[in-house]
């Protein structure tokens, strides 16, 4: 756990991965151009003492991983969230076997996230049963603006989505994470619109959705939504880095989000290996709305902090949360 000025705060990382984007697995030009945007992501939001070089980006190690993420960057429990991007990379973006093994040597530290496409029709449907029954899937990641088989996405309303939704509701496999944000090159941006967020939350109110990125660029979008939605959460991946390079932004961001979701439906996440926890959690710890923005947003209280930085997902995800951190028997009374 992260202490700072005898607060101790337990950490739930909600969007970590392991990916795969050496040239060797890369497919084609879209794989090629896929990491590159990453990349750029990583270049352009990280303090520079917190920059990769490419190739260690590309495909770093299991150690790199673990040492970051665990034992550097304050983490308690991150949650992998399969990429799959088939049509782009040989043997698929997410390492799915390593991910497992590991899981399966720290099943303390890592939860382990499925992945589903409507496009698979009823055979995919049967695939995904087997595997969430046999990994013991507790949510899924979906994209809905993959490419496949000529296709350039889907929606969450289509009939064959309705029906691995209606899955993950019978398995429970309750928690969707489904990217609605900023498009990765050469997806294409409106695939990503989170318009149909709303038409799936009310149908399924036992599921949980969390809308990866807050619907960045449609910020407002997503909370109009998810303000009249109780079951829509917000996954702050890409959003957090904001604190170091635009810091007024990242102010707007979490003010807007706390005024129209409430502290209780924000979920720390890093994206790693995008960007490294140590310092987006150790700058949200410090981090404080800027004054002369107080009169609009307020201020964020170490107890709001506390939940979104894990004490949210553990709720979501059922996970114990230690005695002594900053939130935490509250937390547990509501529970």
């Amino acid at each position: 756990m992260y202490e700072k000025d005898g607060r101790r705060f337990y950490v739930v990382d909600g969007h970590i991965h392991l990916w795969d984007g050496s040239p060797a697995n890369q497919r084609n030009k879209y794989g090629t151009g896929w990491i590159q945007c990453f990349y750029d992501y990583h270049k352009g939001l990280s303090p520079e003492e917190w920059l990769w070089s490419k190739d260690k980006f590309e495909r770093y190690e299991i150690d790199d991983l673990l040492r970051d993420v665990f034992e550097e960057g304050h983490v308690d429990v991150g949650i992998f969230l399969p990429t799959i991007l088939s049509e782009f990379f040989v043997n698929g973006f997410h390492r799915h076997e390593e991910a497992i093994a590991l899981r399966d040597a720290y099943p303390d530290k890592i939860i382990l996230n499925g992945a589903w496409d409507p496009r698979d029709g009823e055979a995919g449907l049967e695939r995904f049963e087997e595997e969430a029954r046999r990994l013991g899937y507790r949510g899924v990641k979906l994209y809905t603006a993959e490419w496949r088989d000529g296709s350039k996405g889907y929606s969450l309303t289509d009939p064959m989505s309705y029906r691995y939704l209606e899955k993950c509701q019978e398995l429970g496999v309750t928690n969707i994470h489904v990217h609605k944000g900023p498009t990765v090159w050469p997806l294409n941006r409106d695939a990503f619109d989170v318009h149909d967020i709303d038409d799936v939350a009310t149908a399924f109110p036992d599921l949980n959705f969390i809308v990866e990125h807050i619907g960045l660029p449609r910020l407002e979008d997503f909370c109009w939504i998810a303000t009249q939605e109780s079951n829509v959460y917000a996954g702050m991946a890409v959003a957090m880095p904001f604190i170091h390079g635009r810091p007024r932004y990242f102010a707007q961001i979490m003010g807007e989000l706390i005024y129209w979701l409430g502290e209780d439906k924000i979920l720390f996440a890093s994206d790693y290996a995008i960007w490294h926890p140590k310092w987006l959690v150790e700058k949200f710890v410090d981090f404080q709305i800027p004054a002369d923005m107080q009169s609009e947003y307020g201020t964020i209280s170490d107890e709001a902090k506390a939940k979104i930085l894990g004490l949210n997902a553990a709720r979501l995800y059922d996970l114990p949360v230690p005695d002594g951190v900053v939130g935490a028997p509250r937390h547990l009374a509501e529970v």
